[in-house]
């Protein structure tokens, strides 16, 4: 079974995850360890590889950068868990679809241990709760190996969402689940996803820290 290094970075900016992300997959070999870091960002949009600017409206002082994830835009910030997957899919031979499949399964039930009863939608990638967006999921697949991952929002400042079309559709409604529950704890709520994941995903050794590679 595959071994997992799990790294807990706590509040880190965003460009220098993105470029250790970057840097890390291209380094990684076969026999390199799967990994999955934990974060949370100082307020940034993020524009993926398609992303259209006539899906932001106004930015005020939150800064935007250019990624080279899918999907369209997107916002991170304070009170959101964020959580990136660095896995080599050609070992495990998963498509990425299935990937993405198991990472909304093991939202959705970590929801639903909290009273939230969330769903996929056809066509648009994430997890929702009666129409509204509570997780964002955006990867890039590179030499058969992931990066980026999915977002969380559980007890955020919520406006700057209404700033864009959030991942590209006009009039999207966002939720978290502090409005939907008693999760208002963003460590509970990292610690109760990484639960599911690690366990959906199958990985039977587990080594944490606290660094960036």
């Amino acid at each position: 079974m595959p071994s997992l290094t799990l790294r807990m970075l706590g509040h880190q900016p965003y460009e220098g995850c993105w470029h250790a992300m970057q840097a890390f997959t291209e380094a990684r070999n076969e026999t390199t360890a799967d990994e999955i870091w934990c974060v949370e960002h100082p307020p940034v949009f993020t524009l993926g590889r398609a992303g259209r600017r006539k899906h932001i409206h106004h930015v005020g002082d939150i800064p935007i950068i250019h990624v080279d994830r899918g999907g369209q835009i997107t916002y991170h910030g304070p009170g959101q868990v964020v959580i990136y997957l660095l896995i080599d899919l050609r070992r495990r031979q998963w498509g990425i679809r299935h990937l993405v499949s198991l990472i909304e399964q093991a939202i959705i039930e970590m929801l639903a241990a909290h009273q939230i009863n969330a769903a996929t939608k056809e066509g648009a990638p994430g997890v929702y709760v009666e129409g509204d967006k509570i997780a964002a999921l955006g990867m890039r697949v590179r030499k058969g190996c992931t990066f980026h991952g999915l977002s969380l929002n559980v007890a955020m400042e919520m406006e700057p969402f209404t700033r864009i079309d959030p991942c590209g559709y006009p009039g999207l409604n966002v939720t978290q689940t502090s409005t939907l529950s008693a999760l208002n704890d963003p460590a509970q709520a990292e610690r109760d996803l990484l639960a599911h994941l690690t366990h959906l995903l199958e990985y039977d050794t587990i080594t944490t820290c606290q660094t960036l590679p």
